[in-house]
């Protein structure tokens, strides 16, 4: 099994420069820790819902996919959430990059919520790459939620093993949310999906705090998530604005994960 990287880290928003030297180096730390995965957040290049993505967004193959394709060459798998342009179209958009550097899995976020539709366009596939331990799918954020869980599923039923997804979780600035209330919305969803498909769920948000958009001033506040094939918390990382964190996991081995279902 592998040992997963959960990349927490603080998101500047419009700050594409700030954010993907944070990032290569949130990486290279997870590589010096042996981690054989990381999982970065949600359009951790602008931050989600930055008004800057309009004139900044980059195609796929710009500078900071290379970046970040560099990074993975170190001997590890990249998870990374990105603001993807495709002609005059703006991608809410998650890459899966291997340890040779090779984009192996591209998925544009189907679910994108009210605020952000103005934004960005909305995905239309569903899709899967295979890695050393199983098949994997790179949904993103709202992806999974209890409404579009459906998605879930579909890759369940196509075998996968691996839900790897860059989320931007954010509350309002007054929001006074424990994280074991603010979890309980996710967890509905990812224990479903991780026991009924025996698949492993790992959800990886920023911290920091929103500057422009809809959401202006909100925070958000980390709490990324890792959900066995049982239906169990693996772990979690903190939950707070600041709580730029890197956590590594060592997952068990699950004999009866065989990304099939249960039932």
């Amino acid at each position: 099994m592998p040992r997963i990287a959960l990349g927490q880290m603080e998101v500047q928003w419009g700050n594409p420069d700030v954010n993907l030297s944070r990032a290569v180096s949130v990486v290279a730390e997870a590589r010096r820790q042996n981690a054989d995965l990381v999982v970065l957040p949600e359009c951790m290049d602008l931050g989600w819902l930055a008004p800057e993505a309009a004139t900044k967004a980059e195609p796929l193959g710009g500078p900071r996919t290379q970046a970040l394709q560099d990074a993975a060459r170190a001997g590890i798998f990249i998870v990374a959430g990105l603001t993807e342009r495709v002609g005059a179209r703006i991608y809410n958009t998650a890459v899966l990059i291997d340890r040779d550097g090779i984009i192996t899995l591209v998925h544009h976020k189907i679910n994108e919520l009210v605020e952000g539709q103005q934004l960005y366009t909305r995905g239309t596939s569903l899709g899967t790459a295979m890695t050393p331990w199983g098949l994997a799918g790179i949904p993103i954020c709202a992806d999974n939620f209890v409404q579009s869980r459906v998605l879930g599923e579909a890759l369940g039923w196509m075998g996968t093993r691996w839900l790897f997804s860059p989320c931007a979780w954010a509350v309002s600035a007054d929001n006074i949310q424990s994280q074991d209330e603010y979890l309980a919305f996710w967890l509905e969803s990812y224990r479903y999906l991780a026991k009924n498909y025996r698949m492993t769920v790992v959800a990886v948000s920023n911290v920091g705090v929103l500057r422009g958009g809809a959401w202006d001033g909100w925070h958000c506040i980390g709490s990324s998530v890792v959900v066995g094939p049982d239906g169990q918390v693996v772990e979690r990382a903190p939950y707070g604005v600041n709580a730029d964190v890197l956590v590594v996991v060592d997952l068990p081995d699950d004999e009866k994960s065989d990304g099939w279902l249960t039932q």
